[in-house]
């Protein structure tokens, strides 16, 4: 097995040294820009642990599908921050407010082209089945955007329906990032497999904690306004919780209409809604749920062998939010 100190090297050496064409600048400057402005490269260091529980050998074969994981990502987020007028990433402008949206648009749809230019440097002898989970969870991506998008016009979205949407949105590639790492490094059919179950829950855990986060995260550690989904009126898990278990919900919905303007009167719908969870219990509630879902997604794993690496990585993901 490889120890996990050198995945890590060759995560932070590989987006060291990825390389994008040069020309026109105005389309891969932002490619260039994205992969600068760093990122836990989650999904990459994902694909790389699973790889490693069956494969001593770090190559092109693994590095760049792990790559493709990483600009795919990327890709949604670029579109992602258009979508939801966002003006930070990582504590850094959005693509789309320092070159427009039109901009942040086409990078976008050169990133995800690139990204299969990746993937499709998997070994021969696996790179259908590859190109076919990676392919299938582009599209749930994209259809867990389109469901994210469509709840805005709803006032209420069942629990079910919210967690069918983050499985989607975030969860898929995730687990899509687990189960290529292991079928590049030669585990069985039945081995990869738990492996996308065991990404696909913490996956759902870790939005949870994102939209705990959103909450109560400190700014400068949360790399994002603290607040986004309140101020926009997002269905995140915590609003979602709280129209489960408010008896009157015209207090939410009444919140919900407050103007946000100007900074202070965001502060006030933050602080608003943050009265709210606490008078619900929602905090408490969202951190006992983020603790189910990664002692779900640990018990798929937990009889292939050295799976410690898939334990650290569970805590390095939620940890922030206990």
């Amino acid at each position: 097995m490889i120890a996990e100190n050198e995945l890590n090297q060759a995560i932070d050496k590989l987006f060291a040294e990825i390389e994008f064409p040069e020309k026109p600048e105005g389309l891969y400057d932002p490619l260039r820009y994205m992969i600068s402005i760093g990122g836990k490269r989650i999904r990459p260091r994902l694909c790389l642990y699973a790889y490693s529980l069956f494969s001593d050998e770090l190559d092109e074969h693994i590095l760049e599908p792990a790559a493709a994981l990483e600009v795919f990502h990327s890709f949604t987020l670029l579109h992602d921050d258009i979508m939801d007028k966002s003006d930070k990433r990582r504590g850094e402008p959005t693509v789309w407010k320092k070159w427009g949206p039109d901009t942040a648009i086409l990078s976008g749809d050169v990133m995800s082209i690139d990204s299969y230019k990746r993937i499709a440097k998997a070994p021969l002898e696996v790179l259908p089945l590859v190109l076919s989970v990676f392919s299938k969870t582009a599209a749930q991506v994209c259809e867990g955007q389109q469901y994210d998008m469509d709840f805005e016009n709803e006032k209420i979205v069942p629990m079910s329906e919210y967690m069918k949407m983050i499985g989607n949105k975030t969860a898929v590639l995730i687990a899509c990032s687990a189960k290529i790492g292991a079928m590049i490094g030669g585990a069985a059919g039945f081995e990869a497999e738990l492996l996308y179950k065991y990404g696909y829950d913490l996956g759902l855990a870790f939005q949870v904690a994102d939209d705990f986060l959103d909450v109560y995260a400190d700014e400068k550690v949360f790399g994002k306004p603290v607040g986004g989904d309140i101020v926009n009126n997002k269905k995140s898990w915590m609003l979602t919780r709280a129209l489960e278990k408010a008896d009157d919900k015209k207090v939410i919905f009444k919140a919900a209409e407050m103007p946000v303007t100007d900074k202070a009167q965001r502060d006030a719908k933050i602080a608003a809604f943050r009265e709210i969870y606490e008078s619900l219990g929602v905090a408490e509630d969202a951190k006992q749920e983020i603790a189910r879902l990664t002692e779900s997604a640990l018990s798929y794993v937990a009889d292939i062998d050295k799976n410690d690496i898939l334990k650290h990585f569970a805590d390095s993901l939620v940890g922030r939010a206990k």
